[in-house]
C-alpha cells in the first residue's frame, strides 16, 4: 500500500510525493523513497507535504484553564488540588504530566468572604471545579469569579454517604439525609448534576458570598486551625462537631513544655533612639536598628552625624556594660596548700570582690595551684594587678592578670608560631 495525499497513515507506510512537492514535516526520505515517521494525516501547504499528527496534544494546564480536580490535601491556609482534567481543551482525555497534576487554592481565592481555614470551605476527595489563575512557580487556582466553580460532589465525613443541597440553616448549605452531619461547602451551579450540566444559579445563592457568617456557623469555623491538624481518615470519623486535643492545642498555642514561646525584649533603635522589640537579649555596645534604619544604612542614605552619634552610643553602652560586669583576675603560681581565705584577705584590700574561686581537684580535693578572682570595679582590678605583680606568698612568686576568653586560644597560637 503506497499512501497518497488526504490519506491517514502509520509509522513505516510509503508515501506518494507529488512532482514540484517538496518534503515537510513528519516525513522521511530514504533509499526506498518516503515513508511516514508518525500517525497522522497527509496534507499539501504551498508546495510542502506534510504529515499532520492526529494524537491530542500534551494535556499542560495554561493559566485561564478551567479544571476538574479532587481535594488532596487540607492546610491551614491552602487547600492542595489533584488535577484530574483540564476542560475545553484539544487535548482530550490524556493524563496531566506529573508535573503539573496539583494547584493550589488559598484562603483568600475561595469566595468573597471572610474565610479563617481551607477546610471550612471544602474538604479531602471533594470533587471541584476551578480556574488556573498562575503558573509559575507552581500551580494556583481559584473558585472566584464564576457561579460554576466550586465544589461539584462531596461527601459526609461522618458516614461517607453523598451530601444533599439543603437551605434550612443560613450558611450551612449541605446536609446528610442519614446523620446529623451539616456543613458548608463553596458550590459550583452545577453541584449534583454532574459535570456539563445546565447552571443552576439557585445552587450559587447558598454560597452567601459578601456575607457575615452567622452566630451558629462562626462557632464552627477553623479559627484555630481545628480542621487542618487532623489526617484526613480522622476528619472523616469525626466529622464537624470534634474537640480538639489538649496535645495538639498546647502545641499551637506554644504551651507545651517541649516548645517555650518566644519572649520579646524592649529596647531601643542606636541609630535613631526609637522604641523597638526584638525576639533576643540586647547586647550592650551592638546596633540593634529598627527596620527603616536597617533599609538607611543598607543603601547607604545614613548620614555621617547619624552613623558618628550612634558609635558614641555604642561606646558609651560598652564602657557601662563594661564597669558593671567588673574584672576578672587570673592568679596563678600560687602554693597548693593556700586557702580562697588567704586569697580574699590578700585581695580584698584593693576592693571589694565580687567572686572568688580557688580551682581545686576533683579527686583529691587540694588546690591547683591557679584561682579567678572577680572585681565589682575595673579600676580595683588594675590597682590588684599592678601591686600585686610577683608578690610573694607562702614563699612562692605569684602571677597576677587579666583573666579573658580567648586565652587559652591564643596560647595555641603563640605556640605554633
Amino acid at each position: 500500500m503506497i499512501a497518497s495525499t488526504g490519506d491517514s497513515v502509520s509509522p513505516g507506510i510509503p508515501v506518494v510525493l507529488p512532482e514540484g512537492v517538496e518534503i515537510g514535516t513528519g516525513l522521511y526520505n530514504g533509499k526506498n523513497g518516503v515513508i511516514a515517521s508518525f500517525t497522522g494525516k497527509l496534507e499539501i501547504n504551498d508546495g510542502i507535504l506534510n504529515l499532520i499528527p492526529d494524537r491530542p496534544q500534551v494535556n499542560i494546564p495554561k493559566i485561564g484553564d478551567i479544571f476538574i480536580g479532587q481535594v488532596n490535601r487540607l492546610n491551614a491556609k491552602t487547600a492542595e488540588i489533584k488535577i484530574l482534567h483540564v476542560e475545553d481543551t484539544d487535548s482530550g482525555h490524556r493524563d496531566v504530566p506529573a508535573l503539573y497534576q496539583f494547584a493550589d487554592i488559598y484562603i483568600t481565592e475561595f469566595v468573597d468572604r471572610f474565610v479563617p481555614s481551607a477546610g471550612d470551605t471544602m474538604r479531602v476527595r471533594d470533587i471541584i471545579r476551578a480556574k488556573i489563575i498562575s503558573s509559575d512557580p507552581i500551580i494556583k487556582a481559584s473558585t472566584k469569579g464564576d457561579k460554576r466553580l466550586g465544589v461539584l460532589h462531596s461527601l459526609c465525613p461522618a458516614c461517607g454517604l453523598d451530601l444533599m443541597i439543603s437551605d434550612k440553616k443560613p450558611d450551612f448549605n449541605v446536609t446528610c439525609s442519614r446523620c446529623d452531619y451539616t456543613g458548608y461547602r463553596i458550590l459550583s451551579s452545577d453541584y449534583g448534576k454532574g459535570f456539563t450540566s445546565e447552571s443552576d444559579n439557585q445552587i450559587s445563592k447558598l454560597n452567601r458570598q459578601g456575607e457575615r457568617w452567622s452566630a451558629a456557623a462562626d462557632s464552627m469555623l477553623g479559627h484555630d486551625g481545628a480542621r487542618p491538624y487532623l489526617s484526613p481518615m480522622a476528619d472523616f470519623r469525626r466529622g464537624g462537631t470534634h474537640k480538639k486535643p489538649e496535645t495538639t492545642k498546647a502545641r499551637r498555642d506554644g504551651s507545651s513544655n517541649n516548645r517555650q514561646q518566644r519572649k520579646m525584649h524592649s529596647t531601643n533603635c542606636t541609630l535613631c533612639g526609637v522604641k523597638a522589640e526584638v525576639p533576643f537579649v540586647p547586647t550592650p555596645g551592638k546596633p540593634i536598628r529598627c527596620r527603616d534604619c536597617m533599609s538607611k544604612v543598607k543603601e547607604g542614605k545614613a548620614s555621617k552625624d547619624e552613623l558618628s552619634k550612634e558609635r558614641e552610643i555604642l561606646m558609651d553602652a560598652r564602657t557601662k556594660a563594661s564597669e558593671a560586669a567588673g574584672i576578672k583576675l587570673f592568679v596563678a603560681s600560687l602554693d597548693y596548700e593556700v586557702a580562697e581565705d588567704e586569697l580574699n584577705t590578700l585581695f580584698s584590700q584593693f576592693g571589694k570582690i565580687k567572686d572568688l574561686h580557688l580551682a581545686l581537684d576533683r579527686e583529691t580535693g587540694k588546690s591547683k595551684g591557679f584561682a579567678f578572682v572577680t572585681f565589682e570595679n575595673i579600676k580595683d582590678g588594675k590597682k590588684a594587678i599592678s601591686k600585686l605583680k610577683n608578690k610573694e606568698l607562702n614563699g612562692r612568686k605569684i602571677s597576677v592578670q587579666e583573666s579573658r576568653q580567648d586565652s587559652s586560644r591564643n596560647r595555641k597560637n603563640r605556640t605554633r608560631k
